[in-house]
């Protein structure tokens, strides 16, 4: 049965108890961080620490500007923390912001996350297995030395769930085959997920002898709620800017290219490189608006979701997310309908 997630919104961490104590009392089933602007994995300190039953994870942490080893602790505590409750969600960004963000050696994406993937698997069995040799050789990472100093305490948890962010057809295979789970971009179509990402997932679950069930697709989608058409229009309008965006990278082409839509990408480069933000909404079509979101009322939205989504993705969260204090009850009576199927 498909879950509804929310992601948690950590401008200020001191607002981050309430909201997760919010967001587990609303009835979400899982809360996600991202980093954008700030870092993804405080604010889940805090969330495990207040609150008992909600899931939690990083939707998601960059990966490379940080040692597989300084995440793999980072990922240990928190699962220990929270009980089995944390999802370790990683993506890897593309190489302007390695590069001139982060200023982080840019390598061959896939394979780097391969490897960041299966060393910190070999870190967490060292750990889970009381601090026995440590050994992993790769061409990006190699590791060697672990001593009881700095191996911490065990825990219940080793088993660390890992989804991975990704578009493309190898990083949609290597999910598959390594990962427990996919976070599929909020820059979707059910089109796109049906013909382009399930089938590449399902050839790395085939490499690893896994199914699909024992696999989980999480996006946080453009399924905008409001209580009155007025809202839906404006929010609307947001989603075009926002899909314009996305659009004008170069490496979200795919998603255009599944409806034949492709040479928008380009010319949406082309406006971005201007700094042409209206002109760039406005290549956005009503056809495209409806074809990458879902809109509709607290009272429509469930269903709607589920409609569109059934059978494509096991978690979802809406791009637009829900505030404390903010539409309070129509929430409650969407995430009590919507886990009631």
């Amino acid at each position: 049965m498909m879950k509804l997630d929310t992601a948690l919104v950590a401008r200020d961490l001191r607002t981050v108890p309430a909201a997760a104590r919010a967001a587990e009392e609303t009835g979400f089933d899982a809360v996600w961080t991202l980093e954008a602007g700030n870092d993804a994995y405080l604010p889940l300190v805090m969330a495990a620490e207040h609150t008992d039953r909600i899931k939690m994870g990083t939707g998601i942490a960059v990966a490379f500007p940080r040692s597989p080893m300084i995440t793999a602790q980072t990922a240990w505590d928190l699962a220990g923390l929270s009980r089995g409750r944390f999802i370790l969600g990683l993506g890897t960004q593309v190489k302007g912001h390695n590069e001139r963000r982060y200023s982080v050696k840019w390598d061959a994406p896939v394979p780097r996350l391969r490897e960041y993937i299966e060393s910190m698997r070999a870190i967490w069995r060292c750990w889970a297995e009381g601090g026995k040799k440590l050994s992993y050789q790769g061409k990006y990472y190699n590791f060697s030395l672990m001593t009881p100093f700095f191996t911490p305490a065990q825990h219940d948890y080793s088993d660390i769930p890992i989804y991975i962010a990704g578009l493309n057809a190898n990083i949609c295979q290597l999910a598959g085959e390594l990962c427990q789970g996919l976070h599929a971009h909020p820059f979707n179509s059910p089109k796109y997920l049906r013909e382009f990402v399930i089938p590449n997932v399902e050839i790395g679950l085939r490499k690893s002898g896994k199914s699909r069930k024992d696999f989980s697709i999480v996006s946080m989608t453009f399924a905008i709620a409001a209580r009155t058409r007025e809202e839906l229009a404006r929010l609307r309008e947001d989603a075009r800017r926002q899909i314009a965006f996305y659009a004008s990278t170069r490496t979200y082409q795919v998603v255009l290219d599944v409806h034949g839509w492709g040479e928008v990408a380009t010319r949406l480069n082309q406006l971005a490189a201007k700094g042409d933000w209206n002109a760039m909404a406005a290549a956005i079509t009503d056809e495209m608006l409806d074809t990458y979101t879902v809109t509709g009322t607290f009272d429509e939205i469930g269903a709607k979701v589920r409609s569109r989504y059934d059978g494509l993705l096991d978690r979802i969260a809406f791009y637009f997310p829900y505030r404390v204090g903010v539409d309070d009850e129509a929430w409650r009576k969407l995430t009590s309908e919507f886990n009631q199927g």
